[in-house]
């Protein structure tokens, strides 16, 4: 190692401290909608940021509550004497923006919204079309969002854009990326910004590892490479293992256009066909990417190992790398298996020391979810083509447990200073609360009918669940319900630890070019590795402006996640309708009263049986089953059964496909 640059060294932290909560009168008070710890709306009493001043919601399907809406709330107490907020009324609700189909009436206008959010028609005076004609899918805004509650109040609108004809490929892209307010092009002041920064970089002050074994491995088909790792032998047989993240804040600084607009963004966001970055395409994919044979300046975690893979320490330094290779997931999977190839000695043996990790981390508190994705595959012309099933890599896994390392150990190091100089240093928390009872015990009474016994509140029956499952025909069902069943992880600037992966100490750092919290935890480790920063008035404003930046990230990041899930169905949809008459192998995901959803396997694309299409019998619904019986032949339905189905109808408005059975 260079002697330029310091190495900075830290432990672990302590306990969580849990809130507690007083009486208060039951009578009508004012409060502003937020995410509670558990990534679930509650009511704010009050300027306060602490979890001590969040009330839950006694009835939050009353309402369409959305983040930052002021309410009228009726304080209540359950009979576990835990404070309640019963909402009476919305004062003044956010803007509501929503796509929807128009049709011109003459005197008037109606658009029926695609929107969940806006469940019923809305109307529109002719002063307010925006040039709309009729059929024209259209972009609105509501006049009267307060009244959405009221079932019985008439919804108006002004339209704000025409999109296009609906159902055609590139306007409904676009309504998605109007719904969730995405943006590709950047504005001026910020191109002209990146446009000025200079790749030259200063390496005073950085441990220069240019020299080392350093690569990535990452998708095929991504650009911005945020992380790199390497792994070193010591002479005593331990192991260095190296997380080398992408040193953002080098080139975006605070008080520029563009960190004002990467906090606007706050992540990037990967629909199918479109990808709207956070940063301009000259820093994500050039100037901060990690490219083969690039000088990059980089954060580097170096976590050391014993010679049984055990976690020792850890050190954090600024550095300066070079990678080596650019590997994608397929290609380092193969050495793995083959022994053959570019640095197979390194990456077998990170391969090794991935999955001691985690296992240990496994035999702890962590949860293990599986889940597959879907990619897809498109001609020439961008019409899609296929979509086939990404299966978890051993060599993604890799990665994943090591960035997974590199962000526990990155708020070690801050809990612990603040315990050393006994003062609470302001950070970043990914935080994950404790499960919602009423839904697992739900899912406990829903698995009974596959022959699992889980216990609610018991985390370690959720894990023998899920070991349980793996590879049988349910395992998606209910892995799927169990995600649904957990809380939202959320950013915070108060730490509750994190229930899926078991961890006190947990933040995001190892994708500061496309998230822009990683970014902050980036700024922020920069001061604390600096004694003469600790003292430092400034800190005590980024104390008072970290709940809102959180709030903020976490938001952005719950758009970003429905926008690509709308994508996804788009394209699914679209495939679905190419194919018209054609059978699949499907499984069932779950049965309600009017139908029964089924997933077809190959291709993880979900549609509706809906009974009044079955002629062979009349269904009755188990509502505490969960089952449909045929009256007169007995025929059951439940989740996890396997049937065949034919693809009937696909409507790319709606994103809502239609099976029979076969």
């Amino acid at each position: 190692m260079s002697k330029e640059g310091k190495y900075y060294t830290a432990g672990k932290a302590n306990s969580n401290k849990k809130p507690s909560h007083d009486k208060l009168p039951s009578n009508i008070h004012i409060g502003t909608i937020d995410y509670g710890k558990d990534g679930r709306n509650v009511v704010k009493t009050g300027s306060s940021d602490k979890f001590e001043d969040m009330i839950k919601i006694s009835n939050p399907k009353g309402f369409k509550l959305r983040v930052g809406d002021s309410v009228e709330y009726k304080l209540m107490m359950s009979e576990d004497n835990e404070r309640l907020a019963k909402i009476v009324s919305i004062l003044n609700a956010k803007d509501v923006k929503f796509s929807g189909k128009f049709e011109d009436h003459r005197k008037y206008g109606v658009i029926t919204p695609d929107s969940r959010e806006v469940r019923r028609d809305v109307y529109v005076m002719p002063k307010n079309y925006g040039g709309a004609k009729h059929g024209d899918k259209v972009f609105a805004r509501l006049d009267n969002p307060s009244d959405l509650t009221d079932e019985n109040a008439e919804l108006t609108a002004k339209i704000e854009k025409v999109i296009g004809k609906p159902g055609e490929k590139a306007t409904e892209e676009k309504s998605i990326m109007l719904q969730y307010g995405l943006v590709k092009q950047f504005p001026k002041d910020v191109l002209n910004e990146a446009k000025d920064i200079s790749g030259t970089i200063d390496a005073n002050g950085r441990i220069d590892l240019r020299e080392k074994v350093i690569f990535t491995i990452d998708p095929e088909d991504a650009k911005d490479f945020d992380d790199a790792v390497s792994i070193e032998v010591l002479e005593d047989g331990s192991y260095r293992l190296g997380v080398h993240i992408a040193d953002v804040s080098h080139y975006v600084k605070e008080g520029t256009a563009l960190d004002a607009e990467a906090l606007k963004r706050a992540t990037s966001v990967y629909l199918v066909r479109n990808v709207i970055p956070m940063l301009p395409e000259k820093l994500s994919n050039e100037l901060c990417s990690l490219k083969p044979n690039e000088d990059r300046p980089t954060f580097s975690i170096f976590i050391n190992l014993s010679k049984r893979f055990a976690v020792k320490g850890y050190e954090i330094a600024e550095t300066l790398i070079n990678s080596k290779r650019r590997f994608t997931y397929e290609e380092a999977q193969k050495i793995i298996e083959t022994g053959k190839g570019d640095f197979s000695k390194e990456l077998q043996l990170m391969h090794k020391i991935s999955k001691s990790i985690t296992l240990k981390r496994l035999e702890s508190e962590s949860l293990d979810f599986d889940s597959n994705e879907v990619k897809f595959k498109f001609d020439k012309n961008e019409n899609i083509i296929d979509i086939v099933v990404k299966h978890r890599l051993e060599s993604m896994r890799l990665i994943e447990e090591f960035m997974l390392l590199a962000n526990k150990c990155a708020t070690q190091y801050v809990n612990k200073l603040s315990k050393e100089i006994k003062k609470s240093l302001p950070f970043v928390y990914r935080v994950h609360d404790v499960p919602n009872k009423e839904k697992l015990e739900e899912l406990a009474e829903f698995v009974k009918q596959f022959g699992y016994n889980l216990k609610a509140d018991d985390k370690n029956s959720l894990r023998e669940l899920l070991e349980n499952i793996k590879d049988k025909p349910e395992e998606f069902i209910i892995n799927d319900l169990l995600i649904r069943s957990m809380a939202k992880a959320i950013y915070s600037p108060r730490n509750i630890g994190h229930y899926g992966l078991g961890f006190f100490d947990y933040t995001h750092f190892t994708s500061p070019i496309r998230r822009y919290p990683d970014l902050i935890v980036h700024r922020l480790l920069k001061k604390y590795l600096k004694p003469e920063e600790l003292s430092n008035p400034h800190i005590e404003s980024i104390k008072k402006d970290l709940p809102d930046l959180c709030r903020h990230c976490s938001i952005k990041e719950h758009n970003a996640e429905i926008s690509e899930r709308e994508s996804i169905k788009l394209t699914q949809t679209q495939y679905i309708g190419e194919h018209i008459g054609d059978e699949y192998e499907g499984i069932i995901s779950s049965v309600v009263h009017f139908g029964m959803f089924v997933e077809i396997m190959d291709i993880l694309v979900e549609g509706m049986v809906r009974f009044r299409d079955l002629d062979d019998d009349y269904y009755d619904y188990d509502e505490r089953r969960k089952t449909a019986t045929g009256r007169r032949k007995g025929k059951s339905y439940r989740a996890g059964q396997k049937v065949r189905v034919q693809i009937i109808r696909a409507n790319m408005e709606t994103r809502k496909i239609d099976f029979a059975l076969v």
